[in-house]
């Protein structure tokens, strides 16, 4: 019996017969507590269901219990359930809660594996702390925000498709089993450590190929690899030879370079390499495309940077660019 049928039961009762008593305190009290069993939170449907007809057994006793002695050991028992009840489905909470981190938890370090990404940079290293710690709203929405920059750097912009681009997430391994034939992203981290340490002048170049997302719409990701490892050696042949070069991300490459006076000198150097830059002939279903890819640069003083590990905020700022 819900609390509506109840408090109906209550009204019928005291209009049964002209004679007949108004609904009477323990009546009230039988309704009252249906009502509040009624608004206890449905966890688990099974325990709640099976909550909800207990009390409701022991609440509709209450009136025919004599004496009052009897009654009040009846609503402490009643009492009793709305406490087990309590316990049971905080604990099934508590139980959900934490399979849930569990299983955010392995897909994240899934995902990061598939990433090749190192678990102590400075990009990573918030994201598997903070993602069996979450416990708000606000905990969860920043955490989100915090993921979608780390997977999508150039932002999620409906209307520009390319700036979210999975082309642009960051290769943190040090491998070279890549499109591009290079040291993964982690290695350059390395290098540019060894750098820092011999306090040497130097400089980041962050190459981006602005175009590589319509290739891979059009051609498919064949076609990206392609042109990837072409800039690659295009870049190889035309930088100095103690120049390294390292794959950064799927759309772009990035050089650490040593050796020029002055940022304006290698930037007069890099607008010859550019300008240097002609199609790019690929096979597509065995047929030669000839394709323009834009090489476009950006260029840090490496005495600008903290630690190394800033190469990967480096690269988050200006991939929207491309």
């Amino acid at each position: 019996m819900n609390l509506r049928q109840m408090a109906g039961f209550g009204t019928f009762r005291s209009t049964e017969t002209p004679g007949s008593s108004a609904p009477t305190a323990d009546q009230y009290l039988a309704v009252l507590v249906e009502g509040a069993a009624m608004n206890m939170p449905e966890i688990d449907a099974q325990s709640y269901q099976r909550f909800r007809a207990t009390v409701g057994r022991m609440a509709m006793q209450v009136p025919d219990l004599l004496p009052n002695a009897d009654k009040l050991v009846q609503i402490r028992l009643i009492l009793r359930e709305f406490e087990n009840y309590r316990i049971s489905s905080c604990n099934s909470v508590q139980e959900r809660q934490a399979g849930w981190r569990a299983l955010s938890s392995t897909l994240l370090n899934e995902l990061l594996e598939k990433l090749g990404a190192d678990a102590n940079t400075v990009l990573v290293e918030p994201l598997v702390q903070k993602v069996g710690t979450l416990t708000t709203r606000e905990d969860i929405q920043a955490y989100r925000k915090l993921l979608k920059n780390f997977l999508h750097p150039g932002g999620d912009d409906d209307n520009d498709p390319d700036k979210a681009s999975p082309l642009k997430v960051a290769d943190f391994s040090t491998a070279n089993d890549n499109a591009a034939g290079l040291l993964g992203g982690g290695s350059a981290v390395e290098h540019l450590k060894d750098v820092m340490a011999r306090h040497g002048k130097a400089f980041i170049v962050l190459f981006g190929l602005s175009c590589l997302n319509v290739i891979s719409e059009r051609f498919g990701m064949e076609a990206v690899e392609d042109c990837l490892m072409s800039v690659s050696a295009f870049l190889t042949n035309n930088l100095r030879s103690d120049d390294v070069i390292y794959h950064w991300s799927d759309s772009s490459l990035l050089a650490i370079v040593e050796g020029r006076a002055s940022e304006q000198i290698l930037a007069a150097e890099l607008d010859r390499i550019a300008a240097r830059n002609r199609e790019i002939t690929i096979q597509i279903g065995g047929r030669k495309v000839m394709l323009r890819v834009p090489l476009d640069y950006h260029i840090t003083p490496v005495s600008s940077l903290s630690t190394a590990e800033d190469l990967y905020k480096l690269s988050m700022e200006h991939a929207a660019q491309w």
